[in-house]
């Protein structure tokens, strides 16, 4: 892949301009982009990550998002992307947090001096005043160069003036100015390789544009980025004021979210507000409704009516489609009765906490805890998702920093973390049978989490991140952009794992009808032996292959005493992830990695679910 080059790397017409949408994290980049193209947008890898880009039109123009970053360069994936969609913009619209002006505009300057016409939007304005800080906004234009907006993105407050002035974007101020040796270097560099933004970024040391264009690397770096610094401060001294002293309810419970001793109990708080929310409404209410009533009792029957009509049920095709399995039953149930409604409320939530400055405070909060498992605090969000479901957690595995972490992090949510469906089973079975063998069933699900993450920290090559994460302003979440953050994630989950649950059923379906099924229960009968289970517990094995919460429910039927329901749930929960989280883990990792995490949890299941058979 050559880098730098989008135009090769994504399908944009010829001759079309290109505006790029580039700030720090979480300073309202999505709203701006869903403004300016709506919802209907193409979400895709980035060639050679697995981050992704969200692109649209506005008008005759291509519209491209980046990654939150703090500056353009190669520390990263995430910097790596907006520095290639950067160099390709003809337009930056620049999104600025006005409460964090001093961080901010270094991205701004950096990219004022690549030579790209730039409108800058001075974001979050109602919480600068709140915070009593006071901005000489046209003062800000000057010093810069180029227009700067005030708006409140989340109110939509200034968001047309920015797209009214995109035909008003200029070049800026070039700070390199300030070193006249520097910029004269700059100057020449430039006219040799025909490219203001490359030429910088090789002044700075980036050795994939030097690649690219046949040079060595400079080192002008932290040079450079001292004349920026101090260029940015003198800016601010001018043009940023503090009017009043107001340290608001919001600022205090914030802090208060990050104090171990007071975020912990929050965080407890936050935690069951989810599980109420998900575990109990979702799962319980909404899904009964969806699953039961309207896909099993209303549409199955009338989807196998249609069938019967044209195809003999009893055939090999018929139960394809319309059988125990079904591509048309089981595989449309499981995906829209069960799946969406609970990846939906577990969106909606997330969105929430998100668009509250909540998520960030938690990662802050778990980051040290999180250290000893090989992980930092960003983990606790696919973490969190996992109790939703596995599968569309290990996507959010993309947000870890290093390919290490998210190695750890895909292993331990197969292992341990087990989805809301099957966590409903499970409760549904275990809460009959005392504390006792609830603290049991707890106390080992959590010492297999902490020994395989501290494991996997030790023999895995290389270091885990450190946490870099940006603590916005608490705020009211606004209901809008939470609806819309999850009808778009909702919406993307049902297209990338709906063809995933198709080959599951299929699958069961082929096993069952070629005797195969009933082979592998006979192969597992030394394992059903070892657990002290009856042989027919190797049926829910196998179905929790295809799907985690069906190995739970296959106990409700069976004459288990509680000792063995106890084995059987432990060892269901740490039992390996069903075929549409294997089949991300594919995509995700590779068939290696996904193999060896696979038959990682089949060993550590059974090894631990036999230890604990043998104790009790």
């Amino acid at each position: 892949m050559d880098c730098c080059t989008i135009t090769q790397q994504m399908d944009i017409p010829t001759g079309t301009e290109k505006i790029v949408l580039a700030g720090n994290p979480n300073v309202g980049k999505s709203i701006f982009f869903n403004y300016l193209t709506g919802l209907y947008v193409s979400v895709s890898n980035y060639p050679g990550t697995t981050l992704e880009i969200s692109s649209g039109s506005y008008r005759d123009y291509a519209v491209f998002d980046t990654p939150g970053v703090y500056g353009v360069s190669s520390f990263n994936d995430e910097e790596k992307v907006a520095r290639d969609v950067i160099i390709s913009a003809d337009i930056v619209i620049n999104i600025v947090d006005a409460v964090h002006l001093e961080r901010d505009l270094f991205l701004t300057q950096q990219i004022i001096d690549m030579g790209k016409p730039v409108v800058v939007a001075l974001n979050m304005m109602d919480e600068a005043v709140e915070n009593g800080l006071d901005i000489d906004v046209k003062l800000l234009s000057e010093f810069l160069g180029v227009p700067v907006i005030e708006t409140v993105a989340t109110s939509g407050k200034g968001l047309d003036t920015v797209s009214e002035s995109i035909s008003l974007a200029r070049r800026g101020n070039n700070s390199l100015q300030e070193n006249q040796e520097i910029y004269s270097e700059f100057n020449h560099l430039t006219d040799e390789i025909k490219d203001r933004a490359e030429g910088l970024l090789i002044m700075e040391g980036d050795s994939f544009v030097a690649e690219k264009n046949g040079r060595e690397p400079l080192n002008y770096r932290e040079e450079i980025y001292r004349i920026r610094r101090r260029r940015i401060n003198k800016i601010i001294d001018r043009v940023v004021s503090i009017s009043q002293e107001n340290v608001n309810i919001k600022t205090r419970l914030g802090n208060l979210m990050l104090n171990p001793l007071t975020g912990i109990p929050l965080l407890v708080v936050a935690l069951y507000l989810l599980y109420q929310f998900v575990g109990v409404f979702i799962a319980q209410t909404i899904v009964g409704f969806t699953e039961e009533t309207i896909f099993i009792n209303i549409y199955e029957p009338f989807i196998r009516n249609i069938v019967n009509r044209f195809i003999e049920p009893g055939s090999l095709f018929g139960r394809l489609l319309i059988g125990e399995y079904g591509l048309l039953t089981m595989t449309v149930t499981y995906a829209l009765g069960l799946l969406l409604p609970l990846v939906t409320g577990f969106y909606f939530f997330l969105s929430i906490m998100e668009d509250s400055g909540y998520m960030p405070r938690i990662a802050a909060l778990t980051d040290r805890v999180l250290t000893f498992l090989g992980l930092n605090g960003r983990a606790i969000i696919p973490m969190l998702l996992g109790f939703g479901c596995v599968t569309m957690a290990t996507i959010t595995t993309r947000l870890l920093g290093s390919n290490r972490e998210r190695i750890i992090a895909i292993f331990l949510l197969g292992l341990a973390i087990p989805c809301s469906a099957q966590l409903g089973v499970i409760a549904g079975l275990i809460a009959p049978l005392g504390y006792k063998y609830f603290i049991i069933y707890i106390i080992t699900i959590l010492a297999v989490y902490i020994i395989a993450g501290t494991g996997l920290n030790a023999v895995l090559p290389g270091q885990s991140t450190d946490l870099l994460i940006d603590l916005p302003p608490l705020r009211v979440p606004r209901l809008k952009n939470v609806f819309i953050k999850t009808y778009l994630k909702a919406k993307s989950f049902i297209i990338e794992a709906g063809p995933i649950f198709a080959i599951g059923s299929l699958l069961l379906t082929v096993l069952k009808e070629t005797g195969l099924l009933r082979l592998l229960q006979n192969w597992l009968l030394p394992i059903t032996n070892w657990l002290q289970l009856p042989q027919d517990v190797s049926t829910a094995f196998i179905m929790g292959i295809v799907r985690r919460d069906f190995g739970a429910a296959g106990l409700n039927s069976m004459s288990l005493t509680p000792e063995q329901t106890t084995v059987a749930l432990i060892t269901l929960t740490l039992f390996v992830p069903c075929i549409a989280a294997m089949m991300i883990m594919v995509k995700e990792r590779n068939w290696r990695d996904a193999v060896y995490i696979w038959f990682g949890s089949w060993i550590t299941a059974f090894t631990v679910g036999g230890i604990v058979a043998h104790i009790i």
